[in-house]
C-alpha cells in the first residue's frame, strides 16, 4: 500500500476558463508551461524534459472545467487533477491542483507546483 498522501493547491490566475483549459488540456498548450515538449496519441501524452520523459493517460476531462492525469507509474487510486473555478466572490478563475506526494515530500512538491504555475502565468499574462 502506497505512503502517498492527497494534497490540493489553489492558485488565483488572472484568465478565463476557456484560455487556462487549453493550456492545462493540450499538448501545445502544456508544452507552454509544464514540459520543454509534450506529445499526444488518444490519450496519451508523453512529457519531454531535458532528456526525460514521463508518460500519463488524460483519464477524464470536461472543457473548461477539469482535467486529469494519471501517470504511468502512479498507483490505482492516485492521479494528479488541474480543476478550474470561478470565484463567485471575486470573479477570479481559480486553479485547484490535486496531486499525490510521501508525507514529508508535500512542501517540496508544493513548491514545485508553485514554480510550474508562475511560469503558467507568465504565459496567460496573469
Amino acid at each position: 500500500m502506497s505512503k502517498r498522501v492527497q494534497y490540493s493547491i489553489e492558485f488565483a490566475i488572472r484568465c478565463s476558463p476557456v484560455i487556462l483549459y487549453d493550456f492545462l488540456s493540450t499538448p501545445t498548450g502544456l508544452g507552454e508551461w509544464f514540459a520543454d515538449k509534450v506529445s499526444q496519441r488518444e490519450n496519451r501524452f508523453v512529457f519531454h524534459w531535458k532528456g526525460n520523459n514521463e508518460e500519463a493517460e488524460m483519464i477524464a476531462a470536461e472543457e473548461n472545467e477539469y482535467v486529469v492525469f494519471k501517470w504511468n507509474w502512479m498507483e490505482e487510486n492516485e492521479y494528479f487533477e488541474f480543476r478550474i473555478e470561478k470565484s463567485p466572490v471575486t470573479n477570479e478563475t481559480i486553479l485547484t491542483i490535486t496531486d499525490y506526494a510521501e508525507k514529508n515530500d508535500i512542501k517540496d512538491q508544493e513548491q514545485l507546483w508553485g514554480t510550474q504555475i508562475h511560469d503558467l502565468k507568465h504565459r496567460v499574462g496573469s
